[in-house]
């Protein structure tokens, strides 16, 4: 596996600025301060054919038709501490693709809780019962 460092990665990242919304008052109309980050994975070289899969799996809401992973960011006004909150969001995303989930261990009710449980169904069914009879009476 290819190590998820930004320089590994550098060639097949791309990099979108334009303009943000939000706070900044006029500067915000003249500077572009989003970015946004395309990779695609469906292309890439760095990635197994299994990882890719894993990724596309997990990130399917994030991924274009064509297999692009997209990430943008607007939360600051510089464009440069925006990239940087750009890559530190996708390899976030990468990692979060590639832990794996642990199994999940069926466990058994305890014996009080299961006659807990009955006792209470039983109460229940008498209660109703007791209302049946008293309907008849009427």
């Amino acid at each position: 596996m290819t190590e998820l460092t930004f320089e590994n990665f550098q060639d097949e990242i791309i990099f979108q600025a334009s303009r943000s919304s939000g706070k900044g008052g006029q500067h915000v109309n003249k500077v572009s301060s989003r970015i946004e980050l395309f990779f695609d994975i469906k292309n890439t070289s760095l990635l197994t054919d299994r990882q890719k899969d894993k990724i596309l799996d997990k990130l399917r809401n994030r991924i274009s038709n064509l297999g692009v992973l997209k990430v943008a960011v607007e939360s600051e006004r510089s464009q440069f501490y925006n990239k940087k909150l750009a890559i530190k969001k996708f390899f976030d995303l990468l990692h979060e693709a590639f832990k794996e989930q642990k199994k999940r261990i069926a466990s058994k009710p305890s014996r009080s809780a299961v006659a807990s449980r009955l006792k209470e169904k039983k109460r229940a069914s008498e209660i109703k019962d007791r209302r049946k009879k008293d309907f008849g009476k009427e």
